[in-house]
């Protein structure tokens, strides 16, 4: 117990220090990530800097309720594969998690140390360290399972929920089939989140790891033109919908329809698909290509800060991110911000767009300054217009990334017995994840609205859980 202790509680001497980043100039030239390995020793010496407190806030606000103190304890005493597999026991892609998770507001924000001024323990880059060693030593086991089971799980979407889900049930022994419409498996993991953030490589290989294991990925298929949502149903013993939010808002104003408007979501996927190698109609002709372009990106969460480093690794002749309220009250990452900052993007707080020039391609955004005022329902205070305080911005290319809404399911897969939200999201228990139609769940973002890959890999688990105790019930009720 004594040597435990005397490996454990060195933050008062041992100062917080993340993985090398790579210089500024260096990484705006490419789309790798950003930050290095740790070495083992480095890892143990950042692992060792947790207090192990008797309540572990960092594990009451990882979504996943990951059991950080104990892999840390671990990782600190050199255990490395009984960390991994610790982090493993929670989590069912700890890589990707400590590679994109925002752990600036969720575990690490909430570290005790860091509350009392000693720095955060690096839980994001200890997680990384631990799993992408655990890939090269060969530690992560297959998918298995003891039993084959006859029953079979529809899957709509690949995701985060829909991949988490998939895992789940398939090593549970359930026949598993994803449905996707992209050509790809991995939904925003593959195509919205850039290569700076989560090179392509992490993602594939837990793709082929599904797919290896027995999951089947129907790609290119649309759900209503291709297949059936009842006949869908009908297919399988249960189904899970989980294709996440991925409609845009949008923003009107006079010059709205000019040319070199766009969404970030088209953006993002067109450079991503670049990234990957595929030929890219959109790009080739420059129209989502930011080389030697203005960028205007309006917007302040975690998509408009991947929108502007993207645009820094185009070439873009220089990028401005605007954002209604301050830095304070913006709801992207901090570290994110640092990150583009560095890369020389320019943050207009307090602004909003008002009108788009140009004759038939946007050529100026015309902007309002704003103040802030009281606190909205969301906690934050409201930017509230100030008049007569107008000013343009050049602009050559303007992202819109403005967040995500449902598509309407309702329509496109004629599914009118399936509850809806108000809002588009579908309505589902938020513990089982089951809707208002026997056998058919949902989790993700179609059920909570645009949020967190963490949050999505918790909910689709959790909807996992749910169909095998269905299934569980209705074999016992036959028997």
């Amino acid at each position: 117990m004594t040597m435990t202790r005397n490996k454990m509680l060195t933050f008062v001497d041992v100062g917080k220090e993340m993985p090398a980043k790579r210089a500024a100039d260096a990484r705006s030239m490419d789309f790798l990530e950003i930050y290095g390995e740790y070495a083992p020793a480095k890892a143990a010496e950042q692992s060792s800097r947790c207090s192990q407190c008797g309540v572990p806030f960092c594990q009451t606000h990882c979504p996943l309720h990951n059991n950080i103190p104990d892999w840390l304890r671990l990782t600190a005493e050199g255990r490395l594969r009984e960390a991994y597999e610790l982090s493993q026991s929670t989590n069912t892609f700890p890589e990707i998690c400590g590679r994109i998770c925002p752990q600036d507001r969720l575990c690490e924000g909430n570290c005790v140390i860091e509350r009392s001024g000693h720095g955060t323990v690096t839980i994001g880059s200890v997680e990384k360290y631990l799993t992408d060693l655990a890939w090269s030593n060969g530690w992560v086991e297959s998918i298995d399972p003891l039993v084959e089971r006859s029953e079979s799980v529809g899957i709509i979407g690949s995701g985060p929920a829909g991949l988490a889900a998939a895992d789940r049930l398939r090593r549970a022994g359930l026949q598993t089939t994803v449905y996707e419409r992209q050509d790809r498996p991995g939904g925003l993991l593959t195509y919205g989140i850039p290569g700076f953030k989560l090179e392509k490589p992490v993602v594939m290989q837990r793709i082929r790891q599904l797919e290896e294991g027995g999951v089947e990925f129907r790609l290119n298929c649309e759900i209503g033109p291709d297949y059936s949502f009842d006949k869908l149903r009908a297919r399988h013993d249960a189904l899970l919908i989980a294709t996440g939010v991925y409609k845009s808002r949008d923003i009107g104003g006079p010059g709205a329809g000019l040319g070199g408007i766009v969404q970030a979501i088209d953006y993002l996927k067109v450079s991503n698909r670049k990234g990957l190698g595929d030929a890219v109609p959109e790009f080739e002709s420059g129209e989502l290509d930011a080389q030697g372009k203005r960028v205007v990106v309006i917007g302040g969460g975690d998509t408009a800060m991947d929108c502007v480093r993207t645009a820094v690794r185009q070439g873009a002749k220089s990028v401005r991110c605007l954002y209604r309220r301050d830095r304070e009250n913006m709801p992207g990452s901090r570290r994110e911000v640092s990150n583009a900052e560095e890369e020389g993007v320019r943050f207009v707080w307090l602004t909003a767009p008002k009108a788009f020039n140009g004759k038939s391609d946007v050529a100026k955004v015309r902007v309002s300054r704003m103040k802030l005022g009281k606190p909205d329902a969301s906690g934050r205070r409201r930017p509230e217009l100030i008049e007569g305080a107008d000013y343009s911005e050049d602009a050559d290319l303007v992202v819109k990334a403005l967040g995500f809404e449902p598509e309407d399911l309702r329509t496109l897969w004629k599914a009118e017995n399936l509850d809806f939200s108000r809002w588009g999201t579908i309505k589902a228990n938020f513990r089982s994840h089951e809707t208002n139609l026997p056998g058919v769940y949902a989790a993700g973002d179609i059920v909570r609205g645009a949020s967190l890959v963490v949050w999505a890999i918790r909910d689709g688990c959790e909807a996992a859980d749910s169909i095998l105790s269905w299934l569980e019930s209705r074999k016992l009720a036959a028997a």
